[in-house]
């Protein structure tokens, strides 16, 4: 059994070849192809986060809608960039979007990718201190929003407050119990998913992980989930932890599909260079059910994870989109024992 959810980048652009042609746009049709995805049974909604860019950027709005209009799937993030983050704030925004979901929120957070300006976010006024980095801020911001959704109290009450206190240190308000282990990593190497396990995050790997052993991706990303649960196991932590994976799948049952996506029925993984290093991308899934079956059997990260998120071309509207998870849902998962 795997949660299904898809992922959307959120673009939009005014070309008319665009079902998405507005900021509007993108964020309404992110709220409608969120309830057919409910409707269609798929287990969750997941959005990804980039700044100065025609897509998707503050999700705690998008998230707190998606979760007022559904009341069954899991609704995320696939990542919010932490260096740009105010952990204080972001801990309120993501308790508000969390309680008016009923607990459904499962945030993935990280360092970020490469970004559309030059260090963004030093415009969002956040600094690396001496000796230290933009990654390393984003770990340290990650580590005091982790601190502060436990709901331990550490803020000195005013003795003359306008209204009146609990007793003790105060918390962030509101507070949503059982959020701090619904946070996810995104990890793009190994070594970045043991930390991510030591840390007590679930792991959430994409379809590029920054590293590449020359092995397929479906390989390494299979070796970097084995030493996340390892690394999970020796620090010891109580709960069974949980991982994702991104998938590109296009199962093509009609001629509309084949015009998209028939060109992709040869994918192959690609081997690039991003951010100094050698980087590995998986392939696209396209082609007809029965095939696509066969292929998805073979994908050793796709079998280690318990949950599989679909990216979505959302450009190309909410009933073409919610027309390709159903047909995963429908025709894929079941055949692979998903459902």
């Amino acid at each position: 059994m795997k949660n299904i959810g898809f992922l959307s980048f959120g673009h939009w652009s005014p070309s008319p070849h665009s079902q998405t042609r507005s900021a509007s746009d993108a964020l309404l049709q992110s709220i409608d192809l969120a309830v057919a995805a409910e409707e269609i049974g798929a287990d969750g909604a997941y959005f990804r986060v980039h700044h100065f860019a025609r897509q998707l950027a503050s999700p705690f709005p998008l998230l707190a809608a998606v979760g007022a209009r559904t009341s069954r799937v899991e609704i995320g993030t696939g990542v919010i960039d932490m260096r740009y983050e105010n952990p204080l704030y972001m801990a309120e925004d993501a308790g508000a979007a969390d309680l008016i979901a009923g607990g459904r929120l499962q945030l993935g957070i990280s360092r970020g990718s490469p970004e559309q300006v030059v260090d963004g976010f030093r415009y969002f006024g956040h600094v690396p201190t001496d000796g230290s980095d933009h990654a390393e801020m984003a770990r340290e911001h990650a580590a005091l929003f982790l601190d502060v959704l436990s709901g331990k109290g550490f803020a000195e009450p005013n003795p003359r407050p306008m209204f009146p206190n609990p007793p003790g240190l105060l918390r962030i308000e509101p507070h949503s119990p059982g959020l701090r282990d619904r946070i996810w990593w995104g990890a793009g190497t190994r070594a970045t998913a043991e930390w991510t396990a030591e840390q007590g995050m679930n792991l959430m790997s994409s379809t590029l992980l920054t590293e590449d052993t020359g092995v397929p991706f479906h390989q390494l990303q299979a070796e970097q989930i084995q030493m996340f649960r390892d690394a999970w196991k020796a620090a010891g932590h109580e709960r069974e932890p949980r991982v994702s994976v991104s998938r590109s799948i296009f199962p093509i049952v009609s001629d509309l599909d084949h015009a998209y996506f028939g060109h992709e029925t040869r994918s192959q993984d690609q081997v690039g260079f991003l951010d100094g290093g050698n980087a590995r991308f998986g392939k696209t899934y396209a082609g007809e059910p029965e095939q696509l079956v066969k292929e998805l059997a073979d994908d050793e990260a796709v079998a280690a994870a318990d949950t599989l998120l679909l990216t979505v071309p959302n450009q190309l509207g909410v009933d073409y989109n919610a027309h390709v998870l159903d047909s995963v849902v429908r025709l894929i998962a079941p055949e692979l024992g998903w459902r």
